[in-house]
């Protein structure tokens, strides 16, 4: 499933074309991905202006004029495409099955953008913005990682008391938003802290679980930002608006590469052990 650098570099792609712009039309090929579309789904679209285009953890929102969000969730293997038909350009297919797009917004200009999904796990919602934040899906939701809020005391005080696994703290998305078994991964490589220590060690009591904690904090933006800059980690499904791949996944120090040298050059081998039926992949020497 696409993680938090892959929406967010999949927002980046489609808000040149799409903010400011009105739909002037809506296609809709099915009547449900992974959940239903809302009732008349086109025709509460068509004639909108798009404001803005944000994201909350996995999920792309973009603002319409009328104080509705368009909620967009990715599923497993979900993207979009921009096609350009207005006058004077050529338009070049993408390597995509028609057969799988399920959704296409036309904009002004000409400007179409396809949803595209052949497992048919991603959605469509509209909510009101005024709402949003109490729906269900963004109710319980934690921090976003990203933000500002996430710094070494917040961890600490996220994580005190908690006996669960640090890694399953991490993917626990009611505390932290957005992170996915990938970047966890090299987060906590990055930080030197095992998967398996108990997250209540970073609780913040001494000096030395307050240092753990900044430095897990500081490693899971730089690993975000570097994903994000490298326009995400294609393992199989994800795609940037422009059908091209993205390549973090050439930067993997642990993820994947069971078996492997570790990168730190410590002499042992990146280790695969299995947490909550995700595989877990980090240096049992580099990692404490």
């Amino acid at each position: 499933m696409p993680e938090l650098p892959e929406v967010e570099t999949v927002r980046r792609g489609l808000e040149p074309a799409m903010v400011g712009k009105k739909i002037e039309r809506v296609e809709q090929r099915r009547p449900n991905l992974r959940f239903p579309f809302p009732d008349n789904f086109p025709e509460r679209l068509q004639g909108r202006q798009i404001l803005g285009l944000g994201r909350r953890a996995k999920y792309v929102l973009a603002d319409l004029d009328d104080g509705q969000v368009l909620v967009m969730h990715l599923g497993m293997s979900g993207s979009f495409r921009i096609e350009d038909h207005s006058p004077g350009q050529f338009h070049h297919a993408r390597n995509k099955d028609a057969t799988h797009d399920h959704v296409t917004l036309t904009l002004t200009g000409n400007t179409q953008i396809v949803y595209n999904d052949p497992r048919r796990f991603g959605f469509m919602l509209l909510l009101p913005r005024a709402e949003l934040q109490d729906h269900k899906l963004f109710a319980a939701m934690g921090i976003e990682p990203l933000g500002n809020e996430l710094d070494g005391p917040k961890i600490s005080a996220l994580f005190a008391g908690r006996k669960t696994p640090l890694k399953a703290a991490l993917l626990d998305q009611t505390l932290i938003a957005g992170l996915g078994n990938i970047y966890v991964c090299e987060a906590l490589f990055r930080a030197g802290l095992s998967p398996t220590r108990l997250s209540g060690t970073l609780d913040g009591r001494t000096a030395r679980a307050r240092g753990r904690s900044e430095l897990l904090a500081e490693s899971i933006k730089i690993v975000l930002i570097d994903a994000i800059a490298a326009g995400g980690s294609s393992l199989r499904d994800h795609r940037q608006t422009d059908g091209s791949l993205g390549y973090f996944q050439h930067a993997f120090r642990v993820y994947g590469r069971e078996g492997e040298a570790c990168t730190s050059g410590c002499g042992q081998t990146i280790r695969r052990i299995v947490q909550s039926g995700r595989s877990t992949f980090y240096c049992a020497k580099c990692q404490k």
